[in-house]
C-alpha cells in the first residue's frame, strides 16, 4: 500500500518562483498544488484541505493577510506566510491573524524545507496520551481539538501545538526559547514576537484574563507557565 504524499498548496503570482518553488518541493516528495490569486487560494484550501498552505503577502484580488484570515475560519493546517517586506509589522500581522510562521524573500531553498518539515512533523509528535483534562478543559490530540465549559474552541494546528506542549509541562515554567526551538525548529535569537502572539490569541480563546492572566501566566524574564487548577 503506498504512502500518500504530504500536499501544499503554494499561493504566489509570480510565475517563475511558484515554478522553481513546485519543482523543488516535488523533487522532495511533495504533493503540491498552486493557485495565483488570493480569491482561487480560498477556494482550494477549502475543497482540498492541503496539509499546509505556503502563502505570499502580495496577490492579486485577495492579499495573502485577507486569505490568511478567511481559511482560518475552516482550516486548522499550518500556514508558512512569505514576505518580501522586512518590515516586522507585516511578519507581526500575519501572526496574529492565524500564520504558523514566516519567510522573508528572497527565499533559501534549505531554509523553506526546513520550515516546511518543521511544521508538517508538529503534526506528528505526541506523547503517549492523546487526551488531556485539566477540569473543564479537554484537549484531544488525535483531532487537534479543544474543549472548554463543554463548548468547542476554535484552534489553529499552531496554536493546538503551543497549548499541548505547555499543558504537558503544567505548573512549570517553559522559556521562550524552548517554545521557539520546539514550534519553529530555530533557535531563539531574543527578538522573535511569534511567541507572545500566539500566546495573546490563545488567552483570547480560552477565556484568560488578558491584564491579569491567570490560565497561562506570564513569568517575567522566563517564561509562560500553564496552571493546572484554573479551568473550574
Amino acid at each position: 500500500m503506498s504512502v500518500k504524499n504530504e500536499h501544499i498548496l503554494v499561493v504566489e503570482d509570480d510565475p517563475s518562483l511558484s515554478e522553481w518553488i513546485s519543482d523543488y518541493l516535488v523533487d522532495h516528495g511533495y504533493e503540491v498544488s498552486v493557485a495565483n490569486r488570493g480569491d482561487v487560494a480560498v477556494e482550494l484550501v477549502e475543497a482540498d484541505q492541503p496539509d499546509l498552505v505556503l502563502l505570499d503577502i502580495m496577490l492579486p484580488i485577495k492579499n495573502g493577510f485577507d486569505v490568511c484570515k478567511e481559511i482560518r475560519r475552516f482550516y486548522a493546517s499550518p500556514i508558512l506566510m512569505m514576505t518580501a517586506c522586512v518590515e516586522e509589522s507585516d511578519e507581526v500581522l500575519g501572526l496574529e491573524l492565524g500564520a504558523d510562521d514566516y519567510l522573508s524573500k528572497p527565499i533559501k531553498p534549505r531554509i523553506l524545507l526546513a520550515r516546511i518539515k518543521a511544521l508538517l512533523r508538529r503534526g506528528g509528535e505526541t506523547d503517549h496520551l492523546t487526551t488531556r483534562l485539566f477540569g473543564e478543559l479537554k484537549m484531544d490530540s488525535v483531532s487537534k481539538s479543544v474543549f472548554l465549559n463543554g463548548k468547542v474552541v476554535s484552534v489553529s494546528s499552531n496554536e493546538f501545538d503551543m497549548l499541548w506542549i505547555l499543558s504537558a509541562e503544567a505548573g512549570k515554567v517553559i522559556s521562550r526559547g524552548e517554545l521557539v526551538s520546539r514550534l519553529r525548529g530555530i533557535d531563539y535569537d531574543g527578538f522573535d514576537r511569534s511567541i507572545d502572539i500566539r500566546i495573546s490569541r490563545l488567552r483570547k480563546k480560552l477565556e484568560d484574563d488578558p491584564n491579569q492572566p491567570y490560565r497561562i501566566k506570564t513569568v517575567w524574564g522566563k517564561g509562560y507557565l500553564f496552571a493546572t487548577d484554573a479551568w473550574q
